[in-house]
């Protein structure tokens, strides 16, 4: 599959700054027509693994930048002064997370930084983001949630977290390894009640996508000795939350029939 000509019909050239560019977290039909163009014309592009945004220029027909550079927790720094000076001497610049968008619990915040910093123009391409599709497809969120991020390795500061934020009416949105998801609900479930409504997100937008959704004892017992692979979403109802009403909604093939069950 190929995509539009980047440069067709009578755009403009892409103005020099630094394009921070969302990326799919799955699924690689969820790129934007703009994304594409942008990485299509950026003069230099930075990224997480060279070798993840590679798969994205073969799948799509575009010719990689003629400066690609690799951006981690590592080197971010280093890098993002490099971005900004580029920019500054007229570059389009683009930097890409490995999925998702960047400087949300992945790199680009420096870089956003450093080039704000400059005075460089920012630009982001709008995308993909685990956080507003787990939100979404959890049933649990409604018009408000609080990201969270990835959750402390500590108990005690993990449950010093819940407490914080457990009276909020909002959601709780977490990301987690899915090694760990037992010890997170065991946790979430002292912190806040065995009876507060959860949900698991699995596989965001891949062939094996799924939602495991129960209480957070349900789910504590579930993931007491079980560990799923990928990566995984928790979304945590608010205060004020009810969790899905069975009765209200019509039950989908992603929804539990009883309990913690996919």
């Amino acid at each position: 599959m190929t995509a539009l000509p980047p440069t067709a019909g009578d755009r403009p050239p892409l103005d020099p700054g630094v394009y921070l560019v969302a990326t799919p977290i799955g699924n690689m039909e969820d790129i934007t027509l703009r994304a594409l163009r942008v990485l299509a014309e950026a003069d230099v592009l930075a990224c997480e693994d060279t070798r993840v945004t590679r798969k994205l220029f073969q799948r799509y027909g575009i010719a990689p930048p003629r400066t690609l550079l690799a951006c981690n927790d590592h080197n971010e720094r280093n890098v993002a002064r490099r971005l900004a000076k580029e920019a500054a001497e007229g570059a389009v610049v683009a930097f890409a997370s490995d999925a998702g968008m960047p400087g949300i619990s992945d790199p680009g915040f420096n870089i956003l930084r450093e080039a704000r910093d400059a005075g460089v123009r920012v630009t982001v391409i709008p995308g993909p983001s685990a956080v507003t599709t787990a939100a979404a497809l959890s049933g649990l969120a409604g018009n408000a949630f609080t990201f969270l991020g990835f959750p402390p390795r500590r108990d005690g500061r993990l449950t010093a977290l819940f407490t914080t934020y457990g009276s909020l009416e909002s959601a709780l949105v977490l990301y987690e390894s899915p090694r760990r998801l037992g010890r997170l609900f065991r946790l979430a479930a002292e912190a806040l009640g065995r009876e507060r409504e959860a949900a698991v997100c699995l596989e965001l937008t891949k062939k094996f996508e799924r939602v495991i959704r129960g209480s957070l004892g349900e789910l504590a017992d579930a993931y007491d000795d079980r560990e799923e692979r990928g990566e995984a979403v928790v979304v945590i109802a608010g205060m004020a939350g009810k969790g899905v009403d069975a009765d209200e909604t019509d039950a989908g093939p992603n929804d539990a029939a009883s309990g913690a069950t996919s």
